[in-house]
């Protein structure tokens, strides 16, 4: 027997299909991912956390759960929304099924939906605050109780819930010591950072400047997150009082986040760049990375200072994709290099800041 399900949009769309297992209702942004694989990768990653992730791709699944590409402990999306899922995974990797694991993960999962007309919706509309009901309980309340969360919704609750509350040291001594403040950071971030010979101490999103230079370290790398960066005026400040006194490197939300306490601003994309193959344009060399992307902000290029230098810039679009400080020792980008869609056309971003530090 199978378990309604629906997608709502605050605007009125219903968009109706087939639920897993786990019975629910949630909340979020309702949002489209394009890659064609990587669905763990998306699934598990902070920055979609408060997000209903839409699947552009047809068939998601087809290669299990495997565990090694999750980039969180735990699935932090607030649900999924897929064409066809598969129930037989061939990968020699698979530890579990797709379906199995969004159910363990407790995420409420709509299945059989026309994907095609949601991802349409959402490009026609922008990105909306949407609710997803699994059961007939759920969908029974779904309407009634999204027109109460949207009078109230907002995305300041986000890094809060994904970001470490505990101090923690990664990685061997003896190479370059990095302090990386976290606003809810991909495990292959620190794999990629510890793997360049860094020593890595973790830190909460709201540490304080002093608190950050009593570590001394030698730089300061400011992760990825969900939601707006102006959510966080206690980290910008804290950045803004780090400007000058030691090297800095953001990424993604951490791109925003710097860009701000250098005085620049940012604003809300229509609906985001999300997936694998957004063409950026290098200006300092002169070429063009295919990179991974995550994110519903951007930096306004208009408004960066005459200190910072624009370096990368995004080829469908024109956004701003990265700076560096003309004077100090401070650079960002919006993309995620220690993501794998190129393959590897990004990887060196790391290596080269890790150099200049040394």
């Amino acid at each position: 027997m199978t378990t309604p399900a629906a997608l709502f949009l605050a605007d009125g769309s219903r968009f109706d299909g087939t639920g897993l297992d786990h019975h629910g209702l949630a909340f979020g942004e309702a949002v489209f991912y394009t890659g064609m694989t990587g669905y763990e990768e998306a699934l598990t990653d902070p920055s979609y956390a408060g997000q209903i992730l839409t699947f552009t791709y047809p068939m998601i699944g087809n290669y299990g759960i495997s565990g090694e590409a999750a980039q969180y402990p735990r699935a932090c999306v607030a649900g999924a929304v897929i064409k066809e899922i598969s129930h037989h995974p061939s990968h020699h990797l698979a530890k579990t099924d797709l379906p199995s694991w969004l159910d363990a993960q407790r995420i409420p999962t709509l299945v059989g939906a026309d994907t095609r007309a949601i991802t349409i919706a959402l490009r026609e509309h922008g990105t909306i605050w949407a609710a997803l009901a699994v059961g007939h309980e759920a969908l029974e309340r779904a309407e009634r109780d999204l027109a109460a969360f949207v009078r109230t919704a907002s995305t300041k609750a986000l890094v809060p819930g994904v970001a470490t509350r505990e101090r923690r040291v990664e990685g061997s001594p003896g190479g370059p010591r990095v302090t990386l403040v976290d606003c809810g950071v991909k495990r292959a971030i620190l794999r990629e950072l510890i793997a360049l010979g860094s020593e890595v101490t973790v830190v909460p999103y709201d540490t304080t400047a002093d608190a950050l230079l009593a570590d001394d370290p030698d730089a300061i790398f400011i992760s990825p997150g969900p939601g707006d960066p102006t959510d966080l005026p206690e980290t910008i400040e804290t950045l803004r009082a780090l400007l000058g006194r030691k090297p800095l490197f953001g990424v993604c939300l951490g791109h925003q986040l710097l860009a701000l306490a250098c005085g620049a601003k940012t604003y809300k994309l229509p609906y985001g760049h999300r997936g694998g193959n957004q063409p950026v344009k290098d200006l300092v060399h002169d070429e063009v990375l295919v990179t991974a992307h995550n994110h519903g902000y951007a930096v306004d290029a208009h408004s960066l200072p005459s200190e910072l230098e624009p370096t990368m810039t995004n080829l469908n679009d024109g956004t701003n994709e990265g700076f560096r400080h003309r004077r100090l020792p401070i650079a960002a980008v919006q993309f995620h290099p220690e993501a794998s869609p190129g393959p590897f056309d990004a990887r060196r971003l790391f290596a080269e800041w890790l150099g200049s530090v040394r």
